[in-house]
Formats: structure tokens, C-alpha cells, sequence
């Protein structure tokens, strides 16, 4: 069984998923967390690592081995990593709420001091696709910056959401990294430096992201999932009522793969196999896991093993080196023999119990059918997908299970019919929260009305991606006001295919000549309106611009279109940034007055304090306590101010974000190089504040 071969206290309290190791002189490791008090310990033990005793848990831990570097604003992100080419020195880079600051802690300077105005949330530092120099790359408010070893801004570009965690990746196998992006509307994005060349939608912010072996990368979810994807497939997932703080990928029982490392919120580390996620190793601390690295960090004499480091958020530290190659798969001390018969002989009872019901149920010849069907909804039920299921005899259905990700409250829905409604039909409603394809894992159980063993049937149907649209065969419903326009080189035959797969009807549309085609949101956004002529001029007329991009981005996917350029007329959208530019350019304006008023406020405070001081020394005590009055007026006021200062400030964020979503919007109404141009020139209009420029980039996709 593994056991710690050091462990120390760092006598400070470490703010969770802020902890990071580095060789910053560039040759021995240190151990790097955020406190929760506002500083960055950096924790350098290697002088007396060198002469500690091979073998054995021992104490590294010694308070003159640690420095703590003033933030003086809460610590939100820290990574470490070579950010000067040519360089062993590792940069720590340090994110907070408003700042991104780069350090050079062997000569105990600062690189560069950046404002962030959308926040640092997630931080990585290393080489991206082909851009020429290492970048720290820092996730805020919708928004990627990367920043070179001065601090010039060399990368940037948005998401949709707010950024939760970021990785570096050689996704495609191509010897050059990809930027993984975790966000807080449950997608996983993959950006080829500025396009987007994967997405995968999960059921939580992801809150980690771990590069693993090759293209193989861990995740963990805000509800208790973790799990490991190659590329955009997923290998495995588990689910726990705790939350994962950390992850790490670190090959525990030397066999050559790495193992998903996970640090829980109730103290407990585990390792899984990266294929299968079975636990081959646990451990267990006292408090939440504030982080997991890997170092060498003991620096053994002749040995250059790097051990899996742990820390806790009460400071304590443990390290594992791995297992040796004997114990490959058997990390936790038990019987394998034994558990292997025991599995087996479950197993062997369920498929007896199995095949009983089996034999009494094929007697009867029982079939199941579903059909799924778009229901407009009335006064006692909202709009919803309709799954009708039934049995072809005279069973009845005692309880059905849909697994599906993302459309229960939890990943799965069981609906049990009364005693007295005991039928051989059933309709479970359905409401998919976005427009994503979805697959429908249904588990029936059905029997007859006396039976007490029941028949599982199983079944998977998929809802098509825009299933909560219904089809409008009346005229008269008003068109809507918003558009996109694009020419297809393709026939509106190909695009009728498209429109039978991706939406949920009846019966497949046919036709020969040009294609126009209504339906109507079931969640509210209005009419959607698509058109296309022989011609293979294409229009989306539809109010909602994130349909409008949803419904480009995946016919793209299915003509196989690399670019595409398009026109986009969106009155609404257009009105609504102009007016949250308005009060973007209001807010730093009253921010420039609030930290002012701030600074001329300080500076009288000095003077004050000082003459209050003088009149105490002399014994003026009328003057004192008239001085140490309007002290404390002048604070409260300041107090005051920055409370408003504060405001201010989460009013600008959310401005902010707006106008980066609009943006992503923007570039999302386009494929390949015209989307990544229509970001590019949005960031540029919007740095030289040409407003004009911006709305006709969004309009046009050019420059």
C-alpha cells in the first residue's frame, strides 16, 4: 500500500485551485499557493531536501524555507510555467478579480502588471498552436487573453460563457497545442489557436481540466462529476455527492499510463485508470484538497522521480512517489482473487435471474414502440418533446427509466404509473434546455397486471438537435425582423436533408424546387424562418441570434464547409450593444472619478493623521479629538466611496460580458477564417473605440 514519503505543515491556510509548482531559478522545485489571506507562498525546501534520508515518510517542513509574496487582493489563479525562451527559469503568473501580474521570484522582480477588467478565473502558461513565444494565457468574463514574457497582448478571443478552467493540449495529435476551454454554460471548447474546432456539452461548469497522455485530457463538473475524454469521445464518467477541487494526470502504479488523479471537498484523493475509472488507489486528508501538482521535489541523489504532491486548505502537504512496477493495478492492499470471484458470482446470479424472465416473458411476445413528437403544450402543460411508448399486447407498463444528460434535474427521470393507471401506453414529457442532439437511454419495465417479476426492455432514440421547434403550416404568422444571408454551392435538396434530420417532424419535407420552411421556438423566441433558392442564395430570418449561429454552425458541419462568410442583420442586437457601450464608457468614467476622489482621499488622511498625532504629542487634546473626528468622517466616506467603487465595478463586468457574448455571437454567424477575422476586428474597433467600425464588422463578417 502507498504511504506519503514526506509530508510538512505550511502553518497557512490555501485557497482552493491555487497551487502550482516551479523551478524558478531553474533548477529546483517550489511549491506555489494562494492564501487565503490575500498572499502567494512560495515554498523552497530543496537545500534541505538534498540532505534528507531516502526511504520512509519524514518532515520537510521548516518555516525559514517559505516566502510569501503581498498580492493584497484575494488570489484567484496561479500557474507556473517558461514564459522567456532560451530560459530554465520558471514565471509565476498570479490572477485576481481585476490584475494579472507575471513574477520573476529568483531575482524578486515583477515582469509586467497587467489590468484585467474581465478577470483571471484560469490561468496556463506554455506554447499555443504556431504563435512564436510561450504566452500566458489567462480565462476571464468571456473572454481568453494571452500575454507574451512583456505582457503585449499576442492572443485573444471569446467564449460563451465566463471561463472556469483552461488547459494546453495536442488535441489532434499534430505535435502543436490546443487550448481546451472549461466554462460555466457546460461546454468544452477546443480552439485552434483562435477557431473553434470541437465542442462537447456537459451538464455542469467545468470547473478542472488535466492534460493527460497524448490527446487524452481529465474533467470534473461543479455537481460531482469526473471523467476522462480522448479527442471529443468520452472514455468514462463517475458521479459523487462530493466536489472535486483538483485534478492531475500522474502515472501512480508505473505502468506506463497515467492515472486521473481527484482531490474531493471532503478530503479525499483518489486515483482512476484512465480507460476504465476504476479506483486503484485512496487516501484521505483531514480537510478539502486545496491542489495536486507533480515535482521532484525531494531531489534525491541519482534519482529523478517526480513525486505526486497534495495539498490540503489547512497547509498540509503530502508527496507519493510512484508505485513499484510489481504493484502495477493493486495500489489499495486487497485480495484481487477475491473480489474477482465475488463480481463473478453476482454477476452469474443476475444473468440467472435474467434469463428467467426472459423465458417467461418471450411467451407472450412482447414488443416496445416509442415515437417522440413535438407538443405545442395548452393551459395545464408548458411546450415540451413528447416520448410516447407502448406495448404491442395486452402487458402493461409498471415503470419506465430515461438517462439523458442535461435535460432532468440530475441525469435521470423515472416515472411510475398508479396502480389504477396501469396501461400499455405511456407519455413522459420532455423539455431539452438547449439545442443539442441528445440520446434517450429508456429502461422499461414491463410484465403483466398480476406479474411480480417484470421484463426490462431497452432502448435508445436520439432527440435531433432542434427538436423544441414546431413546423408552422398556417401562413400569417409574422415574419421576424432579424436575418442572416449566405450563398451555398449546394442544391436545396441537400439542405431539405439537413433540415429533416436536424428537426423533430412528422413527416420528412419534400420538394424539388426552392425550400421555405417555418417553425416556431417552443421556448419562446419566435418564429424561425429558413429559405433558399435554386440559386443557392440561403436566408435564416429569426430574431435570436444564438439560433441563428447554432443553426450555421451545424449545417456547416454537416455540408463540410471549412469558411463560410456571411451577412447579418440584427436591429435589435445592434441597438442593445450600443446602449451597453454607452454605459460601459459611463461606468469608466465614474471609475476614473471614484479612484480620484480615492487617492486624493488617502493623501489628506496622511496629513491629517500626522497633525492629530502632533497635537496629541504636545497635549492639545481639543485638537486631537477634533482631528481623529473628521479622521473618521474622511473613513467612512472612503468606505463609502469604495463600496460604490465596488458596484461600479461588478456593473462594468457584466457590460462587459455582454458585449463579449455579442461578439462570439457575431463570430459564430461565420465558419473558419471569417469567424476568426469578424472576433479579431471586433477586439481591434473595440480597443480603438470605433464603435461605427464594430457594428458594420458584425453586419458585414469583414474588416
Amino acid at each position: 500500500m502507498l504511504v506519503p514519503i514526506f509530508s510538512l505543515k505550511l502553518n497557512h491556510k490555501v485557497s482552493p485551485r491555487t497551487v502550482a509548482i516551479g523551478r524558478f531559478d531553474g533548477v529546483h522545485p517550489s511549491l506555489t499557493c494562494g492564501t487565503t489571506a490575500g498572499k502567494v507562498l512560495i515554498h523552497s525546501p530543496h537545500v534541505r531536501a538534498q540532505a534528507q534520508p531516502a526511504g520512509g515518510a519524514t518532515s520537510m517542513g521548516d518555516l525559514s524555507d517559505i516566502n510569501l509574496l503581498n498580492i493584497n487582493q484575494q488570489v484567484v489563479s496561479i500557474a507556473t510555467g517558461r514564459l522567456t525562451d532560451g530560459s530554465e527559469k520558471d514565471t509565476l503568473v498570479v490572477g485576481t478579480a481585476t490584475n494579472v501580474m507575471a513574477y520573476d521570484v529568483d531575482n524578486n522582480t515583477d515582469i509586467f502588471y497587467r489590468d484585467a477588467p474581465d478577470g483571471a478565473n484560469a490561468i496556463v502558461v506554455g506554447r499555443l498552436g504556431s504563435i512564436e513565444s510561450p504566452v500566458a494565457i489567462v480565462g476571464g468574463n468571456c473572454s481568453i487573453q494571452g500575454f507574451d514574457q512583456k505582457g503585449e497582448e499576442t492572443y485573444w478571443t471569446v467564449t460563451g460563457d465566463n471561463v472556469c478552467s483552461l488547459e494546453l493540449v495536442d488535441f489532434n495529435g499534430n505535435g502543436q497545442n490546443e487550448l481546451i476551454v472549461g466554462s460555466e454554460d457546460f461546454d468544452i471548447r477546443v480552439f485552434k489557436e483562435d477557431e473553434i474546432m470541437a465542442e462537447m456539452t456537459e451538464t455542469e461548469a467545468i470547473t478542472a481540466l488535466c492534460r493527460m497522455q497524448d490527446s487524452r485530457f481529465g474533467y470534473a463538473l461543479a455537481n460531482g462529476t469526473v471523467g476522462v475524454y480522448d479527442r471529443s469521445t468520452r472514455y468514462w464518467r463517475i458521479k459523487s455527492k462530493n466536489q472535486a477541487i483538483s485534478i492531475h494526470g500522474y502515472d501512480l502504479d508505473s505502468d506506463g499510463v497515467e492515472e486521473l488523479i481527484t482531490g474531493w471537498s471532503n478530503g479525499k484523493i483518489d486515483a482512476r485508470s484512465d480507460r476504465t475509472g476504476e479506483v486503484i488507489f485512496k487516501d484521505n486528508f483531514s480537510q478539502a484538497v486545496a491542489g495536486i501538482v507533480q515535482g521532484d521535489y525531494r531531489m534525491d541523489a541519482g534519482s529523478t522521480v517526480e513525486q505526486l504532491i497534495c495539498v490540503s486548505v489547512d497547509g498540509e502537504v503530502r508527496g507519493y512517489n510512484p508505485a513499484p512496477p510489481g504493484l502495477a493495478g493493486n495500489l489499495m492492499d486487497t485480495n484481487l482473487e477475491q473480489d474477482t470471484i465475488r463480481e463473478l458470482s453476482q454477476r452469474k446470479q443476475n444473468l440467472m435471474l435474467e434469463l428467467k424472465n426472459y423465458e417467461e416473458n418471450a411467451k407472450a411476445n412482447t414488443q416496445l414502440q416509442t415515437t417522440l413528437s413535438v407538443n405545442p403544450g395548452d393551459n395545464s402543460k408548458p411546450p415540451h418533446v413528447e416520448l410516447y411508448i407502448s406495448t404491442t399486447n395486452d402487458t402493461v407498463i409498471r415503470a419506465v427509466l430515461i438517462f439523458a444528460e442535461g435535460i432532468f434535474d440530475g441525469e435521470s427521470h423515472v416515472v411510475h404509473p398508479s396502480p389504477s393507471a396501469l396501461s400499455g401506453t405511456l407519455r413522459v414529457p420532455v423539455v431539452p434546455p438547449k439545442d443539442v442532439p441528445v440520446d434517450l437511454h429508456i429502461k422499461a419495465l414491463i410484465g403483466h397486471k398480476g406479474s411480480t417479476q417484470f421484463h426490462v426492455f431497452e432502448l435508445t432514440r436520439q432527440l435531433p438537435r432542434f427538436s423544441m421547434y414546431s413546423l408552422i403550416t398556417e401562413p400569417g404568422i409574422p415574419e421576424p425582423r432579424s436575418s442572416v444571408t449566405m450563398t451555398l454551392n449546394e442544391r436545396p435538396q441537400r439542405l431539405l436533408m439537413w433540415i429533416n434530420q436536424s428537426f423533430l417532424l412528422n413527416e420528412d419535407i419534400t420538394g424539388e424546387l426552392d425550400v421555405d420552411v417555418s417553425f416556431l421556438s417552443l421556448r419562446g423566441s419566435g418564429p424561425l424562418v429558413i429559405r433558399m433558392t435554386q440559386t443557392g442564395q440561403l436566408t435564416i430570418m429569426t430574431d435570436d441570434m444564438d439560433l441563428a449561429g447554432d443553426i450555421i454552425q451545424a449545417l456547416a458541419e454537416f455540408l463540410n464547409l471549412e469558411d463560410l462568410l456571411t451577412t447579418a442583420d440584427f436591429p435589435v442586437e445592434i441597438e442593445t450593444l450600443k446602449q451597453i457601450l454607452i454605459k460601459v464608457d459611463e461606468y469608466h468614467r465614474v471609475r476614473q472619478k471614484l479612484t480620484a476622489e480615492m487617492a486624493d482621499h488617502s493623501n489628506l488622511i496622511r496629513s491629517m493623521v500626522v497633525r492629530a498625532e502632533d497635537a496629541r504629542l504636545m497635549g492639545d487634546m481639543r485638537s486631537m479629538r477634533k482631528g481623529y473626528m473628521e479622521l473618521f468622517d474622511l473613513n467612512r466616506d472612503l468606505i463609502n466611496g469604495y463600496t460604490i467603487r465596488c458596484n461600479n465595478h461588478q456593473e462594468l463586468l457584466s457590460c462587459l460580458k455582454q458585449v463579449n457574448q455579442i461578439i462570439q455571437r457575431a463570430g459564430r454567424l461565420r465558419v473558419g477564417r471569417y469567424k476568426t477575422q469578424v472576433v479579431n476586428a471586433c477586439r481591434t474597433a473595440i480597443k480603438n473605440n470605433n464603435t461605427s467600425s464594430l457594428y458594420k464588422i458584425i453586419h458585414t463578417g469583414m474588416a
